[in-house]
């Protein structure tokens, strides 16, 4: 994705964030054949690329404007480029792949209520900041207390 920025030789016959949808596209295709990742770390990625789609509309929406992509697309839903939602999706990959091959297991964890309860309040406070009170020190705070 860097290198595409100082180099990109198909100019406007495919805009770059199109050319960056389709890689990840085939990258991911190329993850599968090879037995790299498998279909249920493919769910994980798709959960992430639709709460990442999802998180994108709203923050690119012209009303919130939280952040733009300035460069123009085809692929991509109102103000925001499909290419996008697998920069969130590359995090879902690395947390099913490691937990894979690492086998983890945790103790003493926090009780999986406390959790969801915790990260419901995180992605509402993503999207109501923008109109009531912002949440995320006291939500910090909340983190450390738990772990």
């Amino acid at each position: 994705m860097i290198l595409t920025k100082y180099y990109y030789p198909f100019g406007e016959t495919l805009y770059r964030y199109d050319f960056l949808f389709i890689s990840a596209i085939v990258f991911q295709v190329f993850l599968i054949v090879t037995k790299l990742e498998s279909w249920r770390e493919v769910g994980v990625i798709f959960l992430f690329h639709i709460i990442a789609t999802l998180m994108e509309i709203f923050k690119t929406n012209p009303s919130v404007g939280s952040w733009s992509y300035p460069e123009p697309f085809t692929l991509g839903i109102m103000s925001f480029p499909l290419f996008a939602g697998f920069m969130y999706s590359a995090v879902g990959s690395y947390i099913a792949r490691v937990w894979r091959i690492f086998h983890f297991r945790f103790e003493n964890f926090p009780k999986k209520f406390s959790l969801c309860i915790l990260a419901l309040a995180i992605y509402i406070n993503f999207f109501t900041h923008h109109y009531i009170f912002d949440f995320r020190y006291i939500i910090l705070l909340w983190v450390l207390y738990l772990f």
